[in-house]
């Protein structure tokens, strides 16, 4: 008798329900692997499709800012529900609070040209530091200084035509030329001591913002405190950079002067980066000073022309501030436009015309954030962290540039790999079929001659 028939009723059915288990777990297994396999495939596929869609660098410029705003406004999400609040009221107040859609209701005097108009004058001296920012990184240089350039230009803007009686006719022209002047004057400086004394401008951008704030500081309390704001006494009305109050029915705003000005200086600074030979000798200087040099680019002209048009930028960006979007100038105290900056020249992709889409995103977060506070209850620090986030995508922006060129790389490998085994495997069934063909003729021309012997024979 085998040892299956000597098995009990109980233990053949515990070992029938073992085996079922078995079974199961091993087509579980085997489930699990091809759905495994399959998940790879389609994710090896998207790969694939992404890789492919941003090959392209025209695209990479595009999509990789859209896809560092997504991401950003996807983590704020999170954090906003955490808060208990709706996202998309969030994000729906910080347009109205900037302009872009009607409030539920305005004061006195008050409506969405207003909030506009705000928006306008926010944006002017961001777009200005901007693109400050962005022609110094084509030359290869990162003016950190933008701030302590604004606050110089700024101030001596404020002394010298701000507390003067000059008409508006002149004193607004003025101003400009005045942070023009000094500004590039500023950056000129920084130029000057990365080319001659190889100090790197981080380090002399960053020792001069302190130096400047604290001379401004200095004249400002000893000769120019306002004893009420504890600030710079405010500049006469016709230095400041704004119109005169435009009446459209019932509103009442003043317009910019600036905004106007950075939307053209944006063209301005493309046409000349890409279409000029000085605009070509700095991008050749930034992508390989050696080269450059070689090439015959005189690196210390160009270094200082790009840090002194970098720094009229930032030298507009500070009048444009100091005598449009607030009253007057604090002491011991830099203006945060000019780090804000920076972040919408690298959302802008450091480029001139990137950096106006940039600005305005930044400054419709600015803008809107106070009332996005007052209506939803959300602080309006959301709106700070959304720009730092922002930043925090942009910058990864690097490390996916270099992701897609490496899987490209390996997708051509891949590729001709699977070329190459293709090929071997048809060059084997061809050299296979020819020698079946071979073998098959040698058969039957012995066959043939066998015949033939055995003519002969019956012949005979």
């Amino acid at each position: 008798m085998n040892k299956k028939s000597k098995l009990s009723p109980e233990e053949r059915e515990l070992r029938r329900l073992q085996e079922e288990s078995e079974q199961k777990r091993k087509r579980g297994e085997h489930e699990g692997r091809n759905l495994l396999s399959e998940l790879n495939n389609a994710l090896d596929s998207a790969t694939r499709v992404l890789v492919k869609g941003l090959s392209a660098h025209k695209w990479q410029s595009l999509v990789i800012p859209l896809l560092a705003i997504f991401l950003s406004l996807a983590t704020i999400s999170v954090v906003i529900l955490s808060f208990g609040s709706s996202p998309l009221e969030v994000f729906r107040s910080l347009l109205a609070g900037a302009g872009w859609l009607p409030k539920v209701n305005y004061g006195g005097g008050q409506s969405q040209l207003t909030d506009l108009v705000n928006l306008a004058t926010t944006l002017t001296p961001l777009l200005f530091g901007a693109l400050g920012f962005v022609v110094a990184m084509r030359a290869g240089l990162f003016n950190i200084g933008i701030a302590g350039q604004m606050v110089l230009a700024g101030f001596a803007a404020t002394v010298l035509v701000g507390y003067s009686d000059m008409s508006a006719l002149v004193a607004r022209p003025l101003v400009l030329l005045i942070g023009i002047a000094v500004g590039a004057l500023a950056g000129a400086l920084i130029g000057f001591m990365k080319y001659r004394f190889n100090i790197h401008e981080v380090v002399s951008s960053i020792m001069l913002n302190n130096i400047f704030i604290l001379v401004v500081s200095y004249f400002i309390k000893s000769y120019y405190l306002d004893d009420v704001s504890r600030n710079a006494r405010a500049a006469s009305a016709e230095a400041r950079l704004l119109t005169e109050p435009i009446q459209i029915g019932e509103v009442s705003a003043r317009l910019p002067v600036g905004f106007l000005l950075a939307i053209i200086a944006a063209f301005i600074l493309w046409f000349f980066l890409t279409k000029t030979k000085q605009g070509f000798e700095m991008t050749a200087v930034g992508k390989s000073p050696k080269a450059a040099e070689y090439a015959g680019i005189k690196i210390g002209r160009t270094v200082v022309s790009a840090m002194a048009l970098s720094g009229a930028m930032g030298g507009l960006a500070g009048v444009t501030h100091y005598l449009a979007s607030v009253p007057s100038v604090a002491p011991d105290k830099l203006a945060g436009v000019g780090f804000d900056s920076i972040a919408v020249a690298f959302l802008g992709n450091v480029h001139p015309l990137g950096a106006v889409l940039a600005a305005t995103l930044i400054a419709t977060l600015s803008s809107g954030a106070v009332y996005m506070s007052s209506i939803v209850g959300v602080r309006q620090e959301i709106a700070a962290l959304i720009t730092g986030m922002i930043l925090l995508f942009t910058a990864c922006g690097g490390y996916l540039r270099a992701w897609i060129d490496v899987k490209k790389r390996n997708m051509a490998e891949s590729d001709a790999d699977s070329s190459g085994d293709s090929s071997a495997c048809v060059a084997s069934k061809v050299s296979k079929r020819e020698n079946e063909v071979a073998a098959e003729t040698e058969v039957e021309a012995l066959q043939s001659a066998d015949n033939a012997e055995l003519r002969g024979g019956d012949g005979k």
